[in-house]
């Protein structure tokens, strides 16, 4: 792909994010969706394999139908209500369409079938893309909504997200599918929050961007798109491989890294709000997505391959590491000590 092109698509996502998340009106905010897809598109399937074209293809009727839906749900609102602002949707049934339509854009349970497949259909920068760009407006229109949602509901989608995000993950041998469940679950811990407090469920989303990033960027300078690829990177990048291992127990919300801060917030504020049988649900569900994070971690630092002499071994990497790789894996790892700050946002 020319570099015009993939300028135009920059360009392209960064105005149908921004359109979304700074307007007030459901048109507005349904355009900058609708600018978002057709952006993401032809990145998707640049390499013009056959499973990239299929991934394409499923994340268009997927996102074409939700966009479809807060179309629909929003016209219902103004139909009942003659209001057309975000933050004024107030019939049920409008509210209820919504959920679904937001539901489908994001990726939750019950609606999550098409992101792994589309993640494992696209290369690992587009992935990145889709794990944390792409929801970023979703989200927000999820915060701009969340007093007029119905908590019972959000609870039991992010309940199931987070078990199903855990239980998939568990048997899965390429990364990014992995990584795919991984942000399933982690939805699942921004939804069930977000309508006790919107500000807690984007710190949550905007820490699990950093740790995102920094995961897919590690693999992307490895290039370890399976297991079996990750246990012989060893030799290639040794210190990028250390420091991915504790990136990926961040991800998992291991202390005193940077993904525990989340963790920690959220079950304090259900606990607060009097969902404690909830918050002990979803923190026992994160030992599912801990146990694929340490297997992630344990083949690309711990294991050998069980046959050395058959594996081909990588040259050792002479190359820097990309200057955004170091700088997402040191705040991956290091800011939970600045908690006093988020807390005084939050």
């Amino acid at each position: 792909m020319n570099p015009q092109a993939k300028l135009i698509f920059a360009l392209s996502l960064t105005l149908g994010t921004t359109l979304t998340i700074s307007s007030n009106h459901w048109i507005m905010a349904w355009t900058g969706l609708e600018i978002n897809t057709l952006a993401i598109l032809p990145l998707i399937s640049k390499s013009h394999h056959p499973r990239a074209i299929e991934a394409a293809t499923k994340y268009f009727l997927v996102q074409a139908a939700a966009s479809a839906l807060v179309l629909f749900s929003s016209m219902t609102n103004a139909w009942h209500t003659g209001q057309w602002d975000i933050t004024q949707l107030s019939h049920p049934t409008s509210c209820l369409i919504l959920t679904v339509a937001l539901a489908m854009k994001l990726g939750l349970v019950p609606f999550h079938f098409w992101f792994p497949e589309v993640l494992q259909g696209s290369s690992l920068i587009v992935g990145l893309l889709l794990s944390t760009l792409m929801k970023f407006p979703p989200i927000t229109l999820l915060y701009l909504t969340s007093p007029s949602l119905k908590p019972s509901i959000l609870m039991t989608m992010a309940i199931l997200s987070a078990a199903l995000g855990g239980w998939m993950g568990l048997n899965q041998t390429q990364t990014r599918k992995i990584l795919a469940f991984s942000s399933i679950s982690h939805l699942g811990w921004m939804a069930i929050i977000i309508a006790y407090s919107p500000k807690l469920a984007l710190l949550n989303f905007y820490l699990y961007t950093l740790m995102t990033a920094a995961v897919f960027l590690s693999l992307n300078s490895i290039k370890a798109l399976k297991l079996s690829t990750l246990m012989t990177t060893w030799t290639k990048t040794p210190s990028l491989n250390a420091i991915l291992l504790l990136t990926l127990l961040s991800l998992a919300g291991l202390p005193p890294l940077t993904g525990f801060l989340p963790k920690w917030l959220i079950i304090q504020e259900l606990t607060k709000q009097e969902v404690a049988l909830a918050a002990t649900i979803i923190a026992l569900l994160s030992l599912l997505g801990l146990f694929f994070y340490l297997r992630l971690a344990y083949c690309a630092t711990i294991t050998l391959p069980p046959h050395t002499t058959n594996h081909m071994k990588q040259w050792y990497n002479t190359k820097p590491t990309n200057t955004m790789v170091a700088v997402l894996t040191t705040m991956s790892l290091m800011l939970l000590p600045i908690s006093p700050i988020n807390l005084a946002v939050v």
